[in-house]
């Protein structure tokens, strides 16, 4: 109960007006609930993002916004990076480089209403939730090849032409250092001659 009665720190809000006060409403189960190990997993696995030596129980301001990006939570209208670091800020310990979890939840209420808006609290809060569940760091736009534009005009090798034709076998694949380099060619014919090994033929 103590942690629900803290809920309100770190925002400003007459008591009365603050849905936070009424957090008592929010089950203390839900706080506890497979949901919230899914999103306990998700912030350890963005807390030790490119940190081998991170423990996954702390999260840099770095990972915070790569976390809030990639979940969606920064949708660039609603929330936007500003808003990512002012709340980073706001709910970090004074002299802290690093958030906790229990900080991180008490940051994704900040955000939530904002992110969230028209909803109460608690919905905004689970609508936060949803998006986090489950995820890890890059599995977001990052390993699926995009299609979009010109990319895949440009990433056709058949329509390549010239020096850069020869990079690539027919079926596409790359040919390696040998389409990069022109390799000495110890034949005694002049490079790309068609005629070449002909001669015993048709003498």
């Amino acid at each position: 109960l103590a942690l629900l009665e803290t809920s309100c720190m770190g925002h400003e809000c007459e008591s009365s007006s603050c849905r936070w006060s009424l957090a008592p409403s929010l089950p203390s189960s839900f706080l506890h609930s497979s949901k919230m190990s899914e999103v306990e997993n998700a912030f350890r696995k963005f807390a030790i993002y490119g940190d081998t030596s991170a423990s996954g129980n702390d999260m840099t301001g770095k990972n915070f916004s790569k976390m809030c990006k990639e979940c969606g939570v920064m949708d660039g209208k609603a929330v936007t990076s500003t808003d990512i670091d002012i709340v980073f800020n706001k709910v970090k310990t004074k002299g802290a480089r690093t958030i906790t979890f229990a900080e991180f939840q008490q940051a994704m209420k900040e955000l939530c209403c904002k992110r969230f808006k028209g909803k109460s609290p608690e919905e905004a809060l689970q609508a936060v939730y949803g998006l986090i569940e489950g995820k890890e760091p890059g599995s977001v736009g990052t390993t699926k090849a995009t299609k979009v534009g010109g990319v895949e005009r440009l990433t056709d090798t058949s329509k390549y032409t010239g020096s850069h034709k020869e990079r690539f076998d027919e079926s596409g694949k790359g040919k390696g250092l040998a389409g990069r380099q022109d390799l000495t060619d110890n034949s005694g014919y002049v490079g790309a001659y068609k005629g070449a090994g002909t001669y015993d033929q048709t003498h």
